[in-house]
């Protein structure tokens, strides 16, 4: 599936991950390939999304401070209000 991750200052990232996962303002979850259509608003925490480099899980972590996700035919679309740095 295809993420792309922007605030209002700048792309963040864009690419195919095979999941992600969330800080929903409700408690954390996942989207896989296929996930059924939806949209959510984000908590402070962490998106971890996983990318297969040379047959091995490669493990990304970004911070957020807020925002919204929407899931639509396999692209998750991340309007993030904040990336905080660590």
């Amino acid at each position: 599936m295809f993420l792309e991750i922007v605030t209002p200052d700048e792309k963040v990232f864009e690419g195919e991950v095979d999941n992600a996962t969330f800080p929903g303002s409700d408690g954390s979850f996942q989207v896989l390939e296929n996930h059924a259509a939806m949209i959510s608003t984000l908590g402070d925490g962490d998106i971890t999304y996983v990318r297969i480099k040379e047959k091995k899980p490669v493990s990304t972590h970004i911070h957020v401070s807020g925002g919204v996700v929407e899931v639509l035919n396999n692209k998750v679309t991340v309007l993030a209000e904040k990336i905080v740095s660590e």
